[in-house]
């Protein structure tokens, strides 16, 4: 082989690694932005160059986009944050304006008709997110990719002018309470909860008491397996006639003495 053909043979090798590199670059960055540990990045020779990420490769991905129509545009309050470890980690914008708002009540003089909320990831609690804000009349759920939520109980709690909640897109892997989630929505008329995942939960109690405006409730896809906790999950649904509850595992429940008690 003469010099010229080793020369050539060299120049494909170091042209293959080269492209070989950059695919698995590539690919490492696309698995990152999937687990949504980056938000998107621009893939560029800059990047390339390095594998340690920092700070200013990327901005603070947040996860967890919520849309609200209040009911009215009296004072009202429409969010809690609840972890006290952390900050708290949302944007507020009225409007969809993007015009970000440092605050989580609002009054008439505000004339809203719309709520954008974005909340990081770090978030790891939903407590009381929602709890009493009466002047809601939807919550829709833009995006909702977090794992690291634990904790749902009362997040809903005293919604009572809500009428329907679409829950399909919540991942719930990782949740353990879900104790009064529902209590009081009492204008709750259609509520999915098809892609909950119930596994770890060990707390229901009251989960969905005085929603009196439930006519149907499937919850063939709950598994109770590791529930201690029920007791009176269906108290004062007195329009529930439709109830599926073909998976439910009561096993280790010690509270259920009152599940239907006010119901029937």
């Amino acid at each position: 082989m003469n010099s010229s053909n080793k020369s050539k043979n060299k120049k494909k090798e170091f042209f293959s690694e080269n492209i070989k590199s950059k695919f698995i670059l590539k690919i490492i960055f696309v698995h990152l932005q999937r687990n949504k540990i980056l938000q998107i990045i621009k893939y560029n020779k800059k990047i390339q160059k390095r594998l340690n990420i920092n700070e200013k490769d990327y901005k603070e991905y947040n996860d967890i986009e919520i849309e609200i129509i209040p009911k009215t545009n009296e004072y009202g309050v429409f969010i809690h944050i609840f972890d006290k470890n952390e900050k708290p980690y949302y944007h507020i914008y009225f409007n969809d304006n993007k015009k970000e708002i440092n605050r989580t009540k609002f009054n008439k003089h505000d004339k809203i008709q719309k709520i954008i909320i974005i909340i990081n990831a770090k978030v790891k609690s939903f407590y009381k997110l929602f709890e009493n804000c009466k002047c809601i009349k939807s919550i829709y759920f833009k995006k909702f990719y977090s794992d690291n939520i634990i904790n749902m109980s009362f997040m809903f709690s005293g919604c009572s002018s809500l009428k329907e909640l679409n829950l399909s897109s919540f991942n719930t892997d990782n949740v353990t309470n879900m104790s009064f989630m529902f209590f009081g929505c009492s204008s709750l008329k259609k509520l999915n909860l098809s892609h909950f995942n119930t596994i770890n939960v060990t707390n229901m109690n009251s989960m969905f008491s005085n929603c009196s405006s439930l006519k149907k409730l499937n919850l063939s896809n709950f598994n109770t397996t590791n529930v201690l906790n029920m007791e009176d999950i269906f108290s004062n649904c007195s329009l529930l006639k439709d109830l599926s509850l073909f998976n439910i595992d009561t096993n280790k429940v010690t509270n259920l003495i009152k599940e239907f008690h006010k119901k029937k």
